[in-house]
């Protein structure tokens, strides 16, 4: 039997079909969005693990074939020259805003005697090495991409490699010694110079008097806060040779492909760090006693 309509007039709902094929786009775009991101995820991790193996490989070539001396006084003498002042300038309002947040919080219950004591402690056990990463990733690892992803745009490295020159003993190796080494230097220069902003404000804001802020060093700190804070600034000096590194020798080519192997340097570097700070910092307040107040 046929069913027929009248011109203009639409069928109700109990005529209408419904159709799942709005529903299988939404699914199918979910789960391609699910796909990527798990894509994403797993090419994340997996430069990663190269990036691991790259700077490994250039240590087993140093302690084999013997280590560039030469080309890492040149690198560390290039970080010194374009890091050791960013450390200061960064190093200073760092301390500042520390003695602002803390010496406030102290000023209210009365205790703004103790600010030597925590600046030590927040200066020395976390600030230093987070504000040397900034420093040495985003002026040495920026500047070590840079120079590396040009020579592999001049045809360089494959002609050093022709020429039986390994690329990882002559290039990356030194480059991960002398910024490791660096950062270790430089965790102490931030420290000092925080330290002193902390000092100026606390002298000037809270007019505590300098014997006062030097003789609560102690009471909270120990010789355990330095040791992690050198041991968290070598291990950063290291990622972010090894990231800078690895971006270097696998840029695209022509130049923006440098400018985009330079900026996904900074950012890689960055996030490890932070992830291998959140993990050491675990590992040290479960394994060292820490002093009571």
């Amino acid at each position: 039997m046929e069913v027929s309509l009248e011109k203009g007039k639409r069928p109700n709902n109990h005529t209408r079909q419904t159709s799942p094929i709005g529903i299988d786009r939404e699914k199918s775009s979910a789960l391609r969005g699910f796909r990527s991101l798990r894509d994403k995820a797993s090419g994340f991790f997996s430069e990663v693990g190269s990036m691991f193996i790259m700077g490994f490989q250039s240590i087993g070539l140093g302690l084999r074939n013997g280590f560039p001396v030469g080309e890492f006084v040149n690198q560390s003498w290039f970080l010194v020259r374009v890091s050791t002042l960013a450390c200061i300038i960064i190093s200073i309002p760092f301390g500042m805003i520390i003695a602002l947040e803390i010496g406030s919080l102290l000023q209210q219950v009365g205790a703004q005697t103790q600010l030597g004591a925590v600046m030590v402690l927040a200066t020395v056990r976390e600030q230093a090495p987070l504000a040397t990463l900034l420093v040495i990733s985003g002026a040495g690892g920026a500047a070590i991409t840079a120079d590396l992803g040009s020579r592999v745009i001049r045809d360089e490295i494959s002609a050093m490699e022709v020429m039986g020159i390994s690329p990882l003993r002559g290039l990356v190796l030194p480059r991960l010694a002398a910024m490791t080494l660096l950062a270790v230097c430089f965790d102490g220069v931030v420290s000092i110079a925080g330290i002193l902003g902390g000092l100026y404000f606390g002298e000037h804001s809270l007019h505590i008097s300098t014997s006062s802020f030097f003789a609560t060093f102690s009471d909270l700190s120990q010789l355990a806060d330095l040791f992690i804070s050198l041991f968290k600034s070598a291990v950063f000096g290291f990622l972010a040779a090894m990231v800078a590194c690895y971006k270097g020798l696998n840029v695209k080519s022509g130049a923006t492909g440098v400018g985009d192997a330079v900026n996904q340097g900074v950012v890689i570097s960055f996030v490890l760090a932070f992830a291998v700070n959140f993990i050491l910092t675990v590992f040290y307040f479960n394994f060292v006693v820490q002093k009571a107040i």
